[in-house]
């Protein structure tokens, strides 16, 4: 399938593969798309929208066992506190749906704020743009061609919340 995102790595002469997965809509947990591309959750990223106070909309990409440290996005991001976009408002500034928000040809260009834990990976797992494909690549690939800022932005989920996202 050939995607917005796909389109840009492909610009990019960035190598991908490709993870087609069944698409539950009332399980959009990166766990469970994790689970069902035969990945561990930590190895595939969910991209957030959050919004600061200062500088506006931003992206935070985080290991899907993860939630955002939102102190810690503020932080770097330059803004006093962040909070995450609601949902309703996702859709017309990124251009893309729940469960298929990626940074690679979002509607709007925001900053890139990934998580550290981006580097301990060979090959990380993004939405391609769509619910039900998932983009494999090199972080180092990722990294590149989003321009992210590279930062510790997640923390561990609380117990008994793996399952909701």
């Amino acid at each position: 399938m050939k995607t917005n995102a796909v389109r840009i790595l492909e610009a990019a002469g960035i190598s991908y593969e490709l993870r087609e997965y069944k698409v539950d809509p009332n399980d959009l947990a990166a766990e469970s798309v994790a689970a069902r591309i035969g990945m561990p959750p930590e190895q595939v990223f969910k991209t957030l929208l959050a919004r600061g106070d200062r500088n506006g909309p931003c992206f935070a990409v985080i290991p899907g066992n993860s939630e955002l440290d939102l102190k810690a996005l503020a932080a770097v991001s330059g803004d006093r506190k962040t909070e995450l976009v609601p949902l309703k408002e996702v859709q017309p500034l990124t251009g893309y749906i729940r469960g298929g928000v990626t940074v690679l040809g979002a509607r709007k260009s925001f900053p890139v704020f990934a998580d550290e834990t981006i580097q301990l990976w060979d090959t990380i797992s993004i939405s391609a743009g769509v619910r039900g494909t998932q983009i494999l690549l090199k972080p180092d690939d990722y990294v590149k061609v989003t321009r992210a800022v590279l930062a510790e932005i997640a923390r561990p989920k609380p117990r008994g919340t793996e399952a909701r996202s």
